[in-house]
């Protein structure tokens, strides 16, 4: 038998994945296009103000980049799985393809 209060959270768990409103999978997709796209990073330095040193370095790939999968068509197959529907421009139209 299942407990009331299990059962909203079980309800609660299967609303969040379901489809989300359009324009909001299309501004959650473009980080994946853009990985589509090249690699990304950051390298950082620092010092204090004891002396001490830092460095830090982060990169980021995706297999899509591997594989040279089209960014365009990453992004609209994120945009539909994500919303359930076709993005409402391609990826390579907005201005984050050229970032």
């Amino acid at each position: 038998m299942i407990r009331p209060c299990a059962a909203l959270v079980a309800l609660g768990l299967l609303a969040a994945c379901g489809p989300v409103p359009l324009e909001q999978a299309e501004r959650s997709c473009v980080a994946d296009a853009q990985l589509a796209q090249r690699p990304r990073g950051t390298v950082a330095f620092g010092m204090g103000s004891g002396g001490q040193t830092g460095a830090a370095v982060s990169i980021g790939i995706s297999s899509d980049y591997l594989m040279r999968r089209d960014p365009d068509q990453v992004f609209a197959a994120c945009v539909q799985q994500r919303a359930g529907q076709a993005p409402t421009r391609p990826f390579s139209a907005m201005p984050e393809s050229r970032m």
